[in-house]
């Protein structure tokens, strides 16, 4: 169930949401019996499945990946590189894995659908993964978009019952100002960076953070970011704390992003 995508790919592309991924829910992996995560149209290449697997067993040795697939050709490409703990399926929105998973990873995947689209998507998605119980919130849903060679991400995650946060992440060498990250935001929220959405809100008052804490760059870039983001924290619900904003991150609340109506 999709369509299938251009399959772009690149090694090491999807590194910071993956880092991102085994701090955030690596306990919740731990915890889990038997942690199945799927690589949801990983593309023309097994790469970010491959890399997903050996970053998750960092902070989960039980961990397996599923690569899931809608374009049969790249699942007979990825054979070979199946091995303990990582398999590759044909399959698509449906994902069709016995179990219910603790983790799917979606990265640039509903980039090339329409934003109407989007919703229905989340839900069948959410739908899938892991309930919460407990000892668990459930499962994770990471969907999001980054360029090519991965230094900028925008990306949400989702557990069952719904958004929860969104995370911008980038190589601080690379960034002019922290609105560079709007031609990555998810396709949930692209098209809202407009006046009056709060994304955009959000976007203008993190460049106005970042151009206050201008003198704070003769320290370097990263000690930049910090400190626009400890300004950005006054007005808006973020979510993480110094630790991870020293890898060139922010998460925010999702209520405080969520489009209009």
């Amino acid at each position: 169930m999709g369509t299938v995508t251009r399959g772009t790919t690149n090694p090491n592309r999807l590194r910071r949401m993956d880092r991102w991924i085994a701090a955030v829910h690596g306990a919740e992996l731990r915890r889990a019996a038997d942690p199945v995560a799927v690589d949801l149209g990983y593309g023309a290449a097994p790469w970010t499945a491959v890399e997903l697997l050996t970053r998750l067993r960092t902070a989960a040795p039980r961990a397996r990946v599923v690569g899931v697939e809608i374009e049969p050709a790249r699942v007979t490409a990825a054979k070979p590189y199946e091995r303990e703990g990582l398999v590759f399926r044909h399959g698509g929105f449906e994902v069709p894995v016995p179990r219910r998973p603790h983790l799917i990873r979606a990265a640039n995947v509903l980039r090339q659908y329409d934003e109407a689209d989007v919703a229905a998507v989340w839900e069948r998605l959410r739908a899938r993964l892991a309930p919460a119980d407990g000892h668990s919130r459930g499962g994770l849903l990471v969907e999001g978009t980054c360029d090519e060679i991965g230094r900028r991400h925008v990306w949400v995650a989702l557990g069952p019952e719904g958004p929860r946060t969104v995370t911008f992440a980038t190589r601080l060498g690379s960034l002019d100002r922290p609105s560079d990250l709007a031609e990555r935001l998810p396709k949930a929220l692209i098209h809202r960076n407009v006046r009056g959405e709060p994304v955009h809100a959000f976007l203008r008052d993190f460049d106005r953070a970042w151009a206050s804490a201008a003198p704070y760059a003769s320290y370097g870039a990263r000690q930049r970011w910090i400190r626009s983001v400890r300004d950005l924290a006054a007005d808006w619900p973020v979510t993480d704390g110094p630790t991870r904003w020293r890898q060139g991150e922010v998460t925010v609340d999702w209520r405080a992003l969520a489009p209009r109506n």
